[in-house]
């Protein structure tokens, strides 16, 4: 298959993004080799955030019931030097979905760190109010990431934190001490909706390691909603240091 040719193809629609300043020192065990920590003026951040898959197809072909389906993952950012141009690209701590063998695929083929769990959704709309929610089962308690917003949506403002956060085009995942996976995610400018307000329930530290318990009882420094588009994801390139 060409390098050129998209490894997946899927939309990812209706993401609620909660982004917490975290210290740069809790990050450095997860960089992948050759990256370093990308920062909004100065601050590093993680983002907690849920969305939905749909219309996916795996080298062109729809899998049968692994078309729709919900995501939550936790990220962070980095950037890499390649030929004196800074790619800015997206680093998972933990991705979570209900479907088996995407988690299988993934991190089989990519590295990534998927879980597989029992998840839900909803959203409903009105003619000035959009609510969204995902839900996330863990050792038998739901976890929850929901937002309220209004129908209006707007373009992201040049150089904002929201800009910042959206739009980092590339994925890095380690895999070995001397490997980095690299791969180009495409899709355009994505419109932004301004969050009302939001309800948040995780259980970070269970799922994501005691460094990040936290984050439980601290407050985003931002929360907001991407409309989403038609992505891609390329096949990936092996980086060797």
């Amino acid at each position: 298959m060409s390098k050129e040719s998209p490894f997946l193809t899927a939309e990812w629609n209706d993401l609620i993004m909660a982004n917490y300043v975290i210290d740069a020192e809790l990050l450095m065990p997860y960089i992948p080799k050759g990256t370093v920590l990308d920062d909004y003026h100065g601050e590093v951040f993680v983002s907690l955030i849920g969305f939905m898959f749909e219309q996916t197809r795996l080298l062109g072909f729809k899998i049968p019931f692994h078309v729709n389906f919900e995501e939550v993952n936790l990220r962070f950012y980095v950037k890499y030097l390649d030929q004196g141009i800074w790619k800015r690209g997206a680093v998972f701590i933990k991705e979570i979905v209900p479907k088996l063998a995407i988690s299988l695929v993934a991190n089989t083929l990519y590295r990534e760190k998927y879980s597989t769990m029992l998840m839900k959704h909803y959203k409903a709309q009105t003619t000035n109010e959009i609510k969204l929610g995902y839900f996330w089962k863990y050792k038998g308690t739901w976890n929850s990431i929901e937002a309220v917003t209004s129908t209006s949506a707007r373009a992201m403002e040049a150089g904002s934190e929201e800009e910042f956060i959206a739009e980092h085009y590339w994925g890095y995942a380690q895999y070995s001490d001397n490997i980095t996976y690299e791969y180009a995610v495409r899709h355009p400018s994505w419109l932004i909706y301004d969050v009302a307000s939001y309800h948040i329930n995780c259980d970070f530290e269970g799922l994501y390691g005691a460094k990040f318990a936290f984050l439980k009882d601290r407050k985003p420094n931002s929360v907001f909603i991407a409309q989403g588009s038609p992505i891609k994801i390329m096949n990936k390139n092996v980086l060797k240091f």
